[in-house]
């Protein structure tokens, strides 16, 4: 059902917890599953630094959280911005038709953190 992939980043994912110097943070939870996802990024100079989560949730919920973290470090806030559930799914292998909404939330996320940052660093530099 799940690939190996999957199974790897739920049995060990990757950049757990809270970040103390976090200057994005994104926070989105699925109506369908009770899911709830939250991302933490440092960003510096328009490029991630650091990303880390806490996601409550199914395997498929942890792995999305889990590959996403490692997804978008050191890319800028730009390529950030591009970043798909698609490409979630496919750095996982694939994931179950009745899984994707995991996906889906994970990009909701990432796109929560960013207009955080946004929020906090008017001029989105970051400086």
């Amino acid at each position: 059902m799940y690939t190996p992939q999957v199974l790897d980043h739920f049995q060990n994912p990757r950049n757990v917890g809270e970040m103390a110097d976090a200057n994005a943070v994104g926070e989105s939870g699925s109506a369908v599953c009770g899911d709830v996802m939250r991302i933490f990024l440092r960003i510096e100079g328009g490029v991630v630094q650091k990303a880390s989560f806490k996601t409550f949730g199914c395997g498929a919920a942890i792995a999305t959280s889990s590959v996403l973290t490692e997804l978008v470090k050191g890319k800028t806030i730009d390529e950030v911005r591009k970043i798909k559930n698609t490409d979630v799914v496919a750095m996982l292998g694939g994931l179950p038709p009745i899984k994707i909404h995991c996906s889906v939330l994970a990009e909701e996320t990432l796109k929560a953190a960013l207009d955080d940052y946004e929020r906090r660093t008017p001029s989105g530099t970051g400086k």
